[in-house]
C-alpha cells in the first residue's frame, strides 16, 4: 500500500501507516494501534475544539485501523460531521480508495507468493463486497483479486456473479459522459469490463434467471455496439472496443447454451477474417476455431469456408496461416472433408517448414475420420507423401498400412497405386517403406498384369534399396523373403542377393543378421514351413488412433478439446475403428524414428523363422514382439532414486560399457537368470534405447524394478526418460524398457542402470553402466585436406590435445580399424593424412547447449603392435575423455 504524499497535506496518516509497516510483530502493531487510539480519543473528547483538517485526519486514521481488522467503537459522529460540512475539502477523503485499492492488490500479491498465508472464511464476504464500491479503482483491484482467489475456491465466491453482473451491466449500459474519469477514447471503464468478463468465465452461466438475463443483455449490447460506426479513428479507440467486444465472445463461447449469441458472434468474427489489421485477423481465426466445436454454432463458421481457405493461400503472416488451417480442420465434417484436404494439400507444396508437419498430421487425421471411399484415403497419403515425405512421420505411414492390412477391399488398389508411385525417378524414402510392406503382403494381387510380374515388383524395390537407409533396406530384405512366399519364381535372384557379401558382411549387424537368417530360412524351410512363417499379417486389433495423440502433443496442453474427434459429427467414418499397430516377430526400431517419446509403437516387418521351442529366451534382436505399448505419455515416466540408494556397479560394468563405444546393439549383461539386451539409436544430440530384459528361468520375477541413475552432476548434463515395465516377469518372457536421451552438455561417466527384482522369493539387485558416452553424440562431418589442416592448426592449444601411445590389443586389421572408428562417430576423411596408413576423422559432438567439434588421428606401427592416437577438440575434458574412449577398442 502506497503511503499518503505529502502533498495530500496529511503528514500524520502517513507517519502513522509507516509506523505501522515498519512493526516486526503483531505485538508491536497492536501496541502501536492503541496508542493512537488513545490519543484520536483524547483529541476528540478534548475541550478544544477541532479544526477540518485534524478531524479528517484522525478520521482517516481510523478508517486505516479498520481495514487492519481492528473493531472501532467511537469516531462515527466525526465522520457524520465531516460528511455533512459545507466545505468540500472535509467532505473528500479520496485517500481511503486508494488505501482499499492498495490492500486488495497487495492482499493479490501476497496470495500469489503464498496462497496459505491469506485466510479466506470471513474475509471473503468482505472482498465481494468490494464489487460495490463507488470507486472504480477499487473495483477494478476487487475484481483482478477475486478472480485469482475464485480459482481455488469457486463455491466462496459464487456470490460474486450477481454483483459482477450488475456492475457489467451499469458499466455497458452507460454512456461515455457517464463515467468520464474512466472512459478511453470514448469507451467506458474498458479495462473493468474486460476483468469482469473474464471473471464471469471462471462460472458457468448464472442459475437466477434474472441475472441471467441481465448479462445477455449485456452481452447482445456489446455485439450491437460492435456495429455501431466508430466515434473516433484512433487506434486506442478501436483497440478498447475490440478488447471488450472478443472477451464478450470468449464468454459466449464458454457458456456455450446461447445459439442466437453464438450465431451472432461468429458473423461478428467473419467480419474481421478479411480486416487490414493482421492482429484482428489472427484473434478472430482463434476465436472461430473455438466456436467451430460448438454444435450451435458449427453452421455458421462454415459459411466462411472460402474466406479461410483464401487467407491460408495468401496471408503474409505464417502465425496467421497456421490459424487458417487450424480453422480449417476444426470447420471439417463429412460435407466439406474433400474440398479442405484437398485445399490442404494443395497449400502444403508450398508451405512454411515451420508448419508443414502439423499440417500433414491434420491431412492424415482428416482423411483418415471422413473418407467413405478407402481408395481416397489410400491416395491422400500416397500424395502427403509425395508432396512432404520429409515431414511424414512414422505415425502417419504406420496407419495406412494398418487400415490397408484390415481392409480387404483396399489391399489390391493400394497395391497397385503405391507399385506405381514407386515408379517415380527421385521417390521419397517413406514412399519406399510403404510400397514394401505393401507389396510384401498383397504384391500377389496385381501379379497377374505382365506390367506388374513378380519380376518386375522385385526389380522396382531393389532398385531402390542401396538408396536407402539401414532401417529401409531391413524392411525391404523382410519384404524380400515375403516374395519367395508369394513367388517361388523370384527365390533363386531373391537368394543371390541376400548371398552377396555386401549382404553377409554387412558392417550394420541387423541388415547382416536378417540377410542371413531369410538366406537359411529359404534355404531350408519347406514350402508349408515357409507358408506358415510368411503368413499374411493378421488385422492390427483396435487401438486409439497414434497420429492425433501425436497432434495433441505438438499443439501442447489444453488443445485436447479443439482436436478431439467425433464431438459434434456422429457420421464421421474413424476407418477400422481406430486400430494402432503391433509388431510383429521382428520389429526393428528404425535409426530414423522419432527420437522424442512420440511413437506408439515399433514399425512393422515381415517375421523370419521363428525361435525353435526350446529356446525359452526371445532373442533380443526379436524386438518387443509379446510386449505391449505402454504409451509414450511423460505422465509414465517415473522418478529415478538417487545414486545413494543403489549398490556400486558389477566388478565388470567398464568392461561391458566398452563393448558398446563403437557400437550400438548386443547382449549388456547376462547370467544364469537374466539377460539384458540392448538397441539404440541416436541423432544429433538425441537419442532412443530399447532395454529387453530376458527371464532365462522357468520361474516367475516379482517386484522387477529397472531404473536409470545419474551419478554427480550428471543430472544436469544427461536428461533421460523411461518408461514403466510390468512388474512381473513370466518365465521364459522378455520385456521391453524404452529411454528416451537428450545429451544436455558434454559428460564424462555415464548413467547407472540399477535393476532389482525377487526369484524364488530372494531378492537380486545389480548395477550396470549403461552403454550412453559422449561418443554416441557425433555427427560425422566431412571435410576436405585444406580444412581439415587449417582446423587442426586453430585446435593447437596444449589443453585442446590428448595424445596417447598404446600397444594394440588385438590383431591389426585395417578393415576392423576403419568399422571402429566409423562406430564410433566420426567422418573417416580420405586422401588427408600424407601415410595412407593412417586413419584421420572428423565429427560435432552434439549437445543442446553447445557444439563441441572434434579432429581425429589414429597412427598404427604393424611392425612395433603400437598405435599412435591423438585428438583435438575445444574442450580439454572432451578430448582427454574421448581419446581414453577410443583407445580401449583397439
Amino acid at each position: 500500500m502506497p503511503a499518503v504524499s505529502k502533498g495530500d497535506g496529511m503528514r500524520g496518516l502517513a507517519v502513522f501507516i509507516s509506523d505501522i509497516r515498519n512493526c516486526k510483530s503483531k505485538e508491536a502493531e497492536i501496541k502501536r494501534i492503541n496508542k493512537e487510539l488513545a490519543n484520536i480519543r483524547s483529541k476528540f473528547k478534548g475541550d478544544k475544539a477541532l479544526d477540518g483538517y485534524s478531524k479528517k485526519k484522525y478520521v482517516c486514521k481510523l478508517l486505516f485501523i479498520f481495514l487492519l481488522g481492528h473493531d472501532i467503537d467511537f469516531g462515527h459522529m466525526e465522520a457524520v460531521n465531516l460528511l455533512s460540512s459545507n466545505k468540500y475539502t472535509e467532505k473528500q477523503i479520496d485517500s481511503m480508495d486508494s488505501v482499499k485499492q492498495s490492500a486488495a492488490l497487495c492482499l493479490l500479491r501476497l496470495y500469489k507468493a503464498s496462497p496459505d498465508l491469506v485466510p479466506m472464511g470471513e474475509w471473503t464476504a468482505r472482498v465481494v463486497h468490494l464489487l460495490n464500491d463507488q470507486h472504480m479503482g477499487v473495483v477494478t483491484a476487487a475484481v483482478s483479486l477475486i478472480t485469482c482467489l475464485c480459482k481455488k475456491n469457486p463455491d466462496d465466491f459464487k456470490t460474486c456473479i450477481s454483483l459482477a453482473v450488475s456492475r457489467l451491466s451499469r458499466i455497458v449500459s452507460s454512456a461515455s459522459t457517464d463515467l468520464q474519469d474512466y472512459t478511453y477514447y470514448f469507451v467506458p471503464a474498458p479495462w473493468l469490463s474486460v476483468k469482469l468478463l473474464r471473471l464471469l468465465q471462471c462460472y458457468p452461466p448464472p442459475e437466477d434467471a434474472a441475472v441471467k438475463g441481465r448479462l445477455v443483455e449485456c452481452l447482445e449490447t456489446v455485439l450491437n455496439k460492435a456495429q455501431e460506426p466508430p466515434k473516433s479513428k484512433k487506434v486506442q479507440h478501436s483497440n478498447a472496443k475490440n478488447a471488450i467486444l472478443f472477451e464478450t465472445i470468449s464468454l459466449i463461447i464458454h457458456y456455450d447454451s446461447e445459439p442466437n449469441l453464438l450465431v451472432r458472434a461468429c458473423n461478428q468474427l467473419g467480419q474481421f477474417l478479411q480486416h487490414r489489421e493482421t492482429n484482428l485477423r489472427y484473434l478472430a481465426l482463434e476465436s472461430m476455431c473455438t466456436l467451430a466445436s460448438s454444435e450451435f454454432s458449427h453452421e455458421a463458421v462454415k459459411t466462411h469456408i472460402d474466406t479461410v481457405i483464401n487467407a491460408l493461400k495468401t496471408e503474409r503472416d505464417v502465425s496467421v496461416r497456421q490459424r487458417a488451417a487450424d480453422l480449417l480442420y476444426a470447420m471439417c465434417d463429412r460435407s466439406n472433408a474433400k474440398q479442405i484436404v484437398s485445399e490442404m494439400l494443395r497449400y502444403l507444396e508450398t508451405a512454411d517448414y515451420a508448419i508443414r508437419e502439423e499440417i500433414v498430421l491434420k491431412v492424415a487425421i482428416l482423411a483418415e475420420k471422413y473418407a467413405v471411399d478407402y481408395s481416397w484415403y489410400v491416395d491422400t497419403i500416397l500424395n502427403l507423401i509425395r508432396i512432404a515425405g520429409d515431414y511424414v512421420s512414422e505415425e502417419v505411414w504406420y496407419r495406412v498400412l494398418q487400415i490397408v492390412t484390415n481392409r480387404d477391399d483396399v489391399q489390391g488398389y493400394a497395391a497397385k497405386t503405391v507399385f506405381e508411385a514407386l515408379q517415380a525417378p527421385a521417390c521419397h524414402e517413406n514412399m519406399v517403406k510403404v510400397g514394401g510392406y505393401i507389396l510384401g503382403e498383397f504384391g500377389n494381387l496385381i501379379a497377374g498384369d505382365p506390367r506388374s510380374s513378380p519380376p518386375v515388383q522385385f526389380s522396382l524395390l531393389h532398385s531402390k534399396f542401396h538408396l536407402c537407409s539401414v532401417a529401409t533396406r531391413a524392411l525391404l530384405l523382410s519384404t524380400y523373403i515375403k516374395f519367395i512366399n508369394l513367388f517361388p519364381e523370384t527365390k533363386a535372384t531373391i537368394q543371390a542377393v541376400l548371398r552377396a557379401g555386401s549382404q553377409l558382411r554387412n558392417a550394420d549387424v541387423e541388415l547382416q543378421q536378417r540377410a542371413v537368417e531369410y538366406l537359411t530360412l529359404s534355404s531350408v524351410a519347406s514350402t508349408d514351413v515357409l507358408a506358415t512363417v510368411l503368413e499374411e499379417m493378421p488385422p492390427f486389433p483396435e487401438r486409439e488412433s497414434s497420429i492425433l495423440a501425436k497432434l495433441k502433443r505438438k499443439k501442447g496442453p489444453g488443445a485436447g478439446s479443439a482436436l478431439d474427434d467425433g464431438r459434434r459429427d456422429p457420421s464421421s467414418n474413424d476407418i477400422n475403428g481406430g486400430v494402432e499397430p503391433t509388431p510383429s516377430t521382428v520389429s526393428t526400431p528404425s535409426p530414423s524414428a522419432d527420437l522424442l517419446g512420440l511413437r506408439a509403437a515399433p514399425p512393422p516387418a515381415a517375421p523370419p523363422a521363428s525361435a525353435g521351442a526350446g529356446n525359452l529366451l526371445v532373442d533380443v534382436f526379436d524386438g518387443p514382439a509379446a510386449q505391449p505399448s505402454l504409451g509414450p505419455t511423460p505422465e509414465e515416466a517415473f522418478l529415478s532414486p538417487g545414486p545413494e540408494d543403489i549398490g556400486p556397479p558389477i566388478p565388470e560394468a567398464d568392461e561391458l560399457l566398452n563393448k558398446f563405444v563403437c557400437k550400438n546393439n548386443g547382449v549388456l549383461f547376462e547370467n544364469q537368470l537374466l539377460q539384458i539386451g540392448v538397441k539404440s539409436e541416436f541423432r544429433q544430440n538425441l537419442g532412443r534405447m530399447y532395454l529387453f530384459y530376458g527371464n532365462k528361468t522357468s520361474v516367475q520375477f516379482q517386484n522387477f524394478s529397472p531404473t536409470v541413475v545419474h551419478p554427480g552432476d550428471l543430472q544436469t548434463q544427461l536428461a533421460v526418460q523411461t518408461k514403466r515395465v510390468a512388474a512381473q516377469v513370466d518365465g521364459g518372457a522378455q520385456v521391453q524398457q524404452v529411454l528416451n536421451i537428450e545429451c544436455l552438455r558434454d559428460f564424462l561417466t555415464p548413467p547407472l542402470l540399477s535393476v532389482r527384482f525377487r526369484y524364488g522369493g530372494a531378492p537380486q539387485a545389480l548395477t550396470l553402466k549403461l552403454p550412453v558416452t559422449i561418443n554416441k553424440f557425433f555427427q560425422p562431418t566431412e571435410m576436405a585436406a585444406q580444412d581439415f589442416f587449417q582446423r587442426w592448426k586453430q585446435l593447437s592449444l596444449p589443453q585442446q590435445e590428448a595424445q596417447k601411445i598404446f600397444k594394440a590389443n588385438h590383431p591389426m586389421d585395417a578393415e576392423v580399424t576403419k568399422a571402429k572408428l566409423l562406430g564410433f562417430g566420426s567422418a573417416l576423411l580420405d586422401n588427408v593424412d600424407p601415410n595412407p596408413e593412417n586413419f584421420v576423422g572428423a565429427g560435432i559432438i552434439q549437445t543442446k547447449a553447445l557444439q563441441v567439434g572434434c579432429l581425429l588421428r589414429l597412427e598404427p606401427n604393424a611392425q612395433a603392435q603400437m598405435y599412435r592416437l591423438t585428438l583435438r577438440t575445444s574442450k580439454e575434458p572432451v578430448s582427454r575423455h574421448l581419446c581414453e574412449l577410443l583407445a580401449q577398442q583397439f
